[in-house]
């Protein structure tokens, strides 16, 4: 790494420590000629899959399509700001851990439910709702009572999540 105050290529690294979450690395450098301290951050650099539409067209994956969704669906409800980045970070997660180069649009918008029906029952509803694209009213009271049998279910007998934010 050169020096950014006098350009040197030789620095050392004094500490180093990981930060957000351990998907960071903090280093504090000196510069050896200028004695200069600063400190750098580095980051793993993963390549986010590119998403396949409905119309089969692709283009690169769009975090703040994703954050937009996720903030859309959850306005106006009882979560928190940590909640939806701990939300969002977890469905980019498990999109660069799939490993795939490709991945569908309905697969993210699955894992977005899956993530809202963690968080809050009102805001998957909405977002289902927009997602599956419900023609009427019983497309939705469907999904309704299907939710509802999921909340009826005891957490420990089919490892449904109980969540009554609704």
């Amino acid at each position: 790494m050169h020096c950014p105050f006098c350009g040197a290529n030789d620095t050392k690294v004094i500490d180093s420590r990981l930060v957000a979450e351990g998907d960071q690395v903090r280093r504090r450098r000196e510069c050896v000629s200028c004695k200069e301290r600063y400190t750098t951050f580095e980051v793993a650099e993963l390549l986010m899959p590119r998403v396949i539409k409905r119309d089969e067209s692709r283009e690169p994956f769009n975090e703040d399509k994703l954050r937009a969704g996720l903030h859309r669906a959850l306005e106006k409800r009882p979560v928190s700001t940590e909640q939806v980045e701990a939300a969002f970070s977890q469905i980019k997660r498990s999109l660069q851990s799939a490993g795939e180069r490709e991945i569908s649009a309905r697969m993210i918008g699955e894992k977005v439910m899956e993530q809202l029906r963690g968080l809050d029952d009102v805001a998957y509803v909405r977002f289902a709702s927009v997602y599956r694209s419900f023609q009427d009213l019983n497309e939705f009271r469907a999904e309704l009572d299907r939710l509802e049998k999921e909340d009826d279910v005891p957490p420990d007998s089919a490892g449904a999540s109980g969540n009554k934010n609704a």
